[in-house]
């Protein structure tokens, strides 16, 4: 299972890519096994100013609807619009071209409580 060190995680199985104050989502190669064939990607909130933990949109596999939360509070500057057609691109390429969202944190300090590599391989048993 593929688990990047210098990505940060979340428990509801989210990986955080922060690069200044604009950190990029998606979910991680864990969540991406156990929901199976990922069909669709809803994100209707675009240009909204979300809090920690709200819903920013669902993730549609064969079997299941998920809800994706924000790991970080901010704005939301970019969904990635290729999911549209492609969805799969996140059961293929969960780190890279399946991510899904791009934020513009509004509070830094958040990313404190995120997890680190080590502490999500022991989240999931890895």
């Amino acid at each position: 299972m593929n688990i990047p060190s210098e990505l940060k995680y979340t428990k509801d199985h989210e990986w955080v890519k922060i690069e200044g104050d604009v950190a990029t989502v998606g979910i991680t190669d864990f969540a991406q096994g156990e929901l199976g064939d990922i069909v669709y990607v809803e994100v209707e909130t675009l240009d909204e100013t979300l809090d920690k933990d709200e819903v920013f949109g669902t993730v549609e596999a064969v079997k299941t609807v998920s809800d994706l939360f924000l790991p970080l509070s901010g704005e939301i500057i970019e969904f990635n619009e290729a999911l549209e057609d492609e969805p799969e691109q996140v059961n293929s390429d969960p780190y890279g071209s399946g991510w899904m969202i791009r934020i513009k944190i509004s509070d830094p300090s958040e990313a404190e409580d995120l997890l680190n590599d080590a502490a999500y391989k022991e989240l999931i048993g890895a």
